[in-house]
């Protein structure tokens, strides 16, 4: 009994251990990349990045007729498959 709990003590030090290292590796792979934190997700998307937004125009409000056109258009096609198809 008491070798069965030295062998189980050793296996939670050998997990500790691991533990250790790999959050050891990941505290410094996140110092390479910048941040303290995690690197990329310190941060709310958008916040420093919106420069892509510049320029651009917001949705109309016939943007249902588009979509309306487009599911009617791959529905066609659809129609047209099945009937070449017989």
């Amino acid at each position: 009994m008491g070798r069965y709990i030295q062998q189980s003590q050793t296996r939670s030090e050998l997990q500790q251990r691991i533990a250790a290292e790999l959050r050891a590796k990941a505290a410094a792979k996140a110092k390479d990349e910048g941040g303290e934190g995690g690197g990329y997700y310190d941060e709310r998307d958008g916040v420093n990045d919106s420069e892509y937004i510049k320029g651009t125009k917001q949705t109309t409000s016939l943007a249902w007729a588009w979509a309306l056109i487009f599911f009617l258009a791959i529905g066609a096609f659809i129609y047209f498959v099945i009937l070449a198809n017989q």
